[in-house]
């Protein structure tokens, strides 16, 4: 079944999703949910529309994510998604390219993607807590609720003091953000910065692996004949 064609009516999607039909023109209205219309503007919803509905459900009825915070969670899964295709266009095309040499040009010496990156200045731990809480206007006590929860996680000095870099403390201005003026709650936080961890690593991964493909392209070109091309 193709998941995307328009077949159920509001009604019968309100039903199989037990919610009331308001509740889904409310989605709508927020833009969470973007149903197709019929010639006679009648809404129809697709099998992907109503697995998208059961997740909202799911984060506001189960995890008490307010709209704001779903309305985040599923702009950060429409950008992973679209990464994900791209990223695997990318790679299918570079790989058509280096074409039917690709595995013999493979080298399994070559290091996995990212495994020789620096570590970034923002990553180098130097804030105590009670520095760091002033920083963020914030609470220590407030900072140690993050850490238990998993939304940050702080380095240790030899006396296990934590230590805060300014990549952690950007972490937790956003944090703030999302709590503090969009009422987004901790679970919904958590899924937030869950999913920014992902699309980060995923575009990290992303543009590692096209530039080792396009090495190993520039490398086949160094085996054709003076004055030949390689295809575009």
């Amino acid at each position: 079944m193709d998941k995307d064609r328009p077949v159920y009516v509001i009604s019968v999607a309100a039903e199989l999703l037990e919610m009331h039909p308001q509740t889904l023109r409310l989605y709508e209205r927020k833009g969470l949910i973007k149903p197709k219309r019929s010639g006679g503007k009648t809404r129809l919803y697709s099998e992907r529309d109503i697995e998208k509905l059961r997740e909202i459900r799911r984060l506001t009825q189960e995890l008490g994510v307010n709209l704001a915070g779903v309305e985040e969670i599923m702009r950060l899964r429409a950008e992973l998604e679209a990464l994900q295709a791209r990223f695997e266009a990318e790679v299918a095309r570079l790989k058509q390219e280096i074409g039917a040499r690709f595995e013999e040009l493979e080298r399994p010496a070559l290091p996995p993607p990212g495994a020789t990156a620096k570590p970034s200045p923002k990553d180098r731990p130097v804030y105590v807590i009670s520095v760091a809480a002033e920083l963020l206007e914030m609470h220590p006590q407030t900072l140690r609720l993050y850490e238990r929860k998993g939304l940050i996680k702080p380095k240790r000095s030899g006396g296990k003091t934590r230590l805060y870099s300014e990549r952690d403390i950007e972490k937790l201005r956003e944090i703030r953000r999302l709590t503090q003026e969009l009422g987004v709650n901790l679970a919904g936080v958590e899924e937030i910065m869950r999913l920014r961890a992902e699309l980060e690593a995923l575009q990290a991964r992303f543009e590692a692996e096209v530039a080792r493909l396009k090495l190993l392209l520039l490398e086949e070109g160094k085996t054709f004949p003076e004055g030949s091309s390689m295809g575009a």
